[in-house]
């Protein structure tokens, strides 16, 4: 079945997104050749040209860029990465991360939404890091962006989803790919947060806080791929009463 995550014009078979902030550079290859990865984040600062140390030297090719603005505290400063980012040619994705609350680390979803609606105007293909409000995610949507990104608990935490039903209501209400984003900390967590219908799920701490993280990128890789298949098939009924039997009762006595 061909089931591909489109995303700006490009098509994706895997739909396990990498976070690489929290990695060395020489372990950003092996997590994502284990976890089958085909997008990757980066930030501005790790990919200076022509420097001793930069990621883009351990990114295989073929690896579709995902520039954050990591560390933008407003709009206007969100797209002045991203338009650095664009110089140092490392393409049109951009991530919208605006964060000016230094306690919770938790985005802007104002600032973002003017940062999505001047990028997308100057073509890029803008994936907004947001806490998940169906009214800012249309505003984002209006504005231009790609996908959006809800996080699913704050930045780092590894708690899961604690934004679960919200996350829910975006999937229902955008029609655009919701990527669940942040505080993802368990395969398990990936997996459910796939059941609930959303395109993809982008993790890093998680991963980068495990014993074996080659090891964790797989696991990763399978509980997403898991998570859509469940999705797709169509997840059965939960039941209202309290049980109900999966072979008859009566009748296999009778002759």
């Amino acid at each position: 079945m061909k089931d591909l995550l489109l995303i700006g014009g490009r098509e994706f078979k895997s739909r396990f997104i990498l976070g690489s902030g929290k990695f060395s550079l020489e372990m950003t290859k092996v997590v994502i050749e284990n976890g089958g990865v085909e997008m990757a984040t980066l930030a501005l600062r790790r990919a200076n040209a022509g420097g001793k140390e930069n990621i883009l030297d351990y990114i295989p090719k073929g690896i579709a860029l995902l520039p954050n603005t990591s560390g933008a505290r407003n709009a206007a400063e969100a797209v002045r990465i991203a338009r650095l980012a664009r110089e140092l040619g490392c393409g049109d994705f951009v991530k919208i991360e605006v964060i000016n609350d230094t306690k919770y680390l938790l985005p802007d979803n104002h600032e973002t939404v003017k940062a999505t609606e001047t990028l997308a105007k100057e073509g890029f293909i803008v994936m907004p890091y947001m806490y998940p409000d169906l009214v800012s995610a249309r505003q984002m949507a209006d504005a231009g962006a790609a996908a959006i990104m809800p996080l699913g608990a704050p930045i780092g935490s590894n708690k899961g989803l604690l934004t679960k039903d919200f996350i829910k209501i975006l999937v229902d209400e955008i029609n655009l790919p919701i990527i669940v984003d942040a505080g993802i900390g368990r395969p398990s967590q990936a997996c459910e947060a796939m059941e609930l219908g959303v395109a993809a799920v982008m993790a890093n701490t998680a991963i980068a806080t495990a014993k074996d993280v080659g090891l964790m990128a797989s696991a990763f890789k399978l509980a997403i791929e898991s998570g859509r298949l469940a999705w797709l098939s169509g997840p059965g009924r939960v039941l209202d009463r309290e049980a109900e039997a999966s072979s008859p009762l009566t009748g296999f006595l009778e002759e």
